[in-house]
């Protein structure tokens, strides 16, 4: 008697026809790889140990750019150029790379896209949480191993930080400030000696020339976990400011909607141009607390509204539009997200958002289609 199997999800569906299901994000090296091959092809100037491309060509990875032979890199980072320079002139150093700023500045974003560019490999990654233990800086331990055989190398188990020093590559450690101090500072004896002790079998582990480690922190988490002196020492800081004009956070917004959007076959970002304007002008007046033209003072709510938070209620809104409008961008497909990422502390946030409506949105011109959809969702 033969009993057939149906598959019960996409997954394994594939999985049982040989072909690998489509990743939702993929990682960095990997998204990018023609680019990241046409570089190293093209890249004929000094490159750091272990490095997969020389400094000049991981600044052009990450600004964009076109190629002698004509292939056009897109840029990861929108800003200033001086910025991208330093922090790869860092990680060519023997000092450490911490990338500081408020939420939403693509402090991950970078981060991530230099370790691809630098080491070929973007996911030696930890990511920092109140809860993050010392083991996932430093190394744990197979207990069904350890208890069999005692402690040995095989029962080990190697962090990504460990391995980034074995192998010569850069590690990642995301939200440094949110880890506690005491597991913190392991980074010390790791950024200061190049090496990590392990105590239990009586060796070490050496960093191999090419390592070094990229940490992001927020600039609104200081007095959560604060970095001593002793650790910041060990790195060189760098601070990624906020666009610094409409324009470019407007362009920075389109870009990485389009890149998601593809991903989720969400409608075109040019169609829709004119609500990312709108979503990036109001978030910048209420997070500068002024209007663009400098004439009205405003509260700011307790948000950060960041170009992060745009990208979500620019996505949200384009989802909207494809699935329960005309595939077109318009107001009433951002007016519940802009609403949600404004309106934080229902109390407080939501009398700033209905003053901001009345004495700005609703004076401007060729703006009464947003006032009446975000009354709507405001109601």
């Amino acid at each position: 008697m033969s009993v057939s199997v149906e598959p019960t999800t996409v997954e394994a569906a594939d999985v049982l026809a040989g072909e690998p299901a489509e990743e939702l994000r993929p990682h960095a090296e990997d998204a990018f790889a023609g680019e990241l091959v046409a570089l190293a092809a093209q890249d004929d100037r000094p490159r750091p140990a272990r490095w997969k491309l020389s400094p000049w060509a991981v600044a052009t990875y990450l600004l964009g750019g076109t190629l002698p032979d004509g292939t056009v890199i897109t840029p990861k980072y929108v800003g200033p150029r001086r910025i991208v320079e330093v922090a790869v002139t860092t990680l060519a150093t023997d000092r450490a790379l911490l990338l500081l700023g408020v939420p939403g500045t693509a402090k991950t974003w970078v981060s991530e896209h230099l370790a691809a560019a630098v080491s070929g490999d973007s996911t030696l990654l930890v990511q920092g949480t109140a809860g993050t233990p010392e083991e996932a800086i430093r190394y744990g331990w197979n207990y069904a191993q350890l208890l069999a055989n005692g402690p040995s190398r095989d029962a080990l188990v190697p962090s990504p930080v460990m391995r980034a020093m074995a192998e010569g590559m850069t590690a990642r450690v995301e939200e440094l400030t949110r880890i506690p101090a005491d597991v913190q500072d392991t980074l010390i004896t790791i950024l200061s000696e190049k090496t990590l002790p392990i105590p239990e079998l009586g060796q070490e582990v050496q960093a191999v020339r090419g390592f070094n480690l990229i940490a992001t922190a927020n600039d609104r988490d200081r007095g959560v976990n604060d970095l001593s002196s002793a650790l910041r020492r060990r790195f060189n800081t760098v601070v990624l400011p906020l666009p610094e004009s409409v324009e470019a956070e407007v362009d920075i917004v389109s870009r990485r909607v389009d890149q998601i959007g593809r991903s989720l076959d969400l409608p075109a970002v040019p169609e829709g141009i004119d609500e990312i304007r709108r979503v990036v002008t109001v978030f910048r007046e209420l997070r500068d607390g002024v209007t663009s033209d400098g004439r009205t003072k405003l509260k700011s709510p307790s948000g950060t509204l960041s170009t992060a938070e745009a990208i979500s209620v620019v996505t949200g809104g384009l989802a909207l539009a494809a699935h329960f409008g005309d595939g077109v961008l318009r107001a009433g497909d951002i007016a519940a997200g802009i609403l949600g990422a404004v309106v934080r502390d229902p109390t407080a946030d939501r009398v700033i958002w209905q003053e901001y409506l009345e004495a700005v949105v609703r004076e401007r011109d060729g703006w009464t289609d947003f006032y009446r959809a975000c009354r709507e969702v405001s109601a």
